[in-house]
């Protein structure tokens, strides 16, 4: 049984690195373009946001003496090279989709609206949305937050290299936990970065809940769809 019908997917831009310390690793991206259409054949409605951190990130171009706005402008053009990337891989797989981009720049992207992403999304088609929300100050996180309010998702599900919410970075704590669900009032209070402030708040007020899992461990996205307890719920 499909626990979601539609959902929207935030993936990490340095995750798209694989290996490498740059750049697109294409078996990375091929994985997750497999995995992307795997739960499409099950009927569920994907819409996608990329971050950009394996090209540019904002915040660390403005610690290096960029001007933050275009900073901030060149992340949200690096969240567009993947999302055309993604892009290029399902449709070579005969899963077919749709860039939006959030700065008009056609014909590279349509420019987003709602109802053209939900007509796409209700037509099969994977939706990604590119460029962030448009604005400087905004990551990528908040832009997974606004859209997926937008489009009436069930879910966002934030894949990432860890495996879900731990009470301290696994990476560098040992003798840290997992949880399996989580609050969104607990993460404030716990300090636990899950998403930035703004995102994380735009889905606490939206009643948007965030299932946080490995993308990296080929067909968890599926597990996930279909209700298996895999990563951590966060809820209001």
């Amino acid at each position: 049984m499909l626990q979601y019908k539609r959902v929207l997917l935030k993936l990490s831009g340095e995750s798209l690195m694989g290996d490498q310390q740059y750049g697109i690793d294409s078996q990375r991206l091929n994985d997750y373009a497999e995995q992307i259409k795997e739960i499409v054949a099950q009927g569920v409605q994907v819409g996608i946001v990329i971050g950009g951190g394996n090209i540019f990130r904002g915040l660390s171009g403005a610690s290096k003496g960029f001007d933050r706005v275009k900073g901030d402008s060149m992340g949200m053009l690096a969240t567009v090279i993947n999302s055309l990337a993604l892009n290029s891989a399902l449709e070579a797989m005969d899963c077919k989709s749709r860039v939006l981009t959030a700065i008009r720049m056609e014909p590279i992207g349509e420019f987003y609206s709602k109802q053209k992403a939900v007509d796409y999304l209700s037509e099969g088609y994977v939706t990604i949305f590119s460029a962030g929300t448009g604005n400087p100050y905004f990551t990528t996180d908040t832009g997974s937050s606004l859209r997926g309010i937008e489009i009436e998702a069930d879910v966002m599900l934030k894949g990432t290299r860890v495996d879900g919410v731990y009470t301290a970075d696994p990476e560098k704590d040992p003798t840290a936990t997992k949880y399996d669900k989580i609050s969104f009032d607990e993460i404030y209070q716990k300090n636990l970065r899950v998403m930035d402030l703004t995102a994380t708040t735009m889905c606490k007020e939206n009643n948007l809940s965030i299932v946080v899992f490995d993308m990296d461990t080929k067909g968890n996205l599926l597990k996930v769809i279909m209700g298996e307890n895999i990563g951590t719920l966060v809820h209001a």
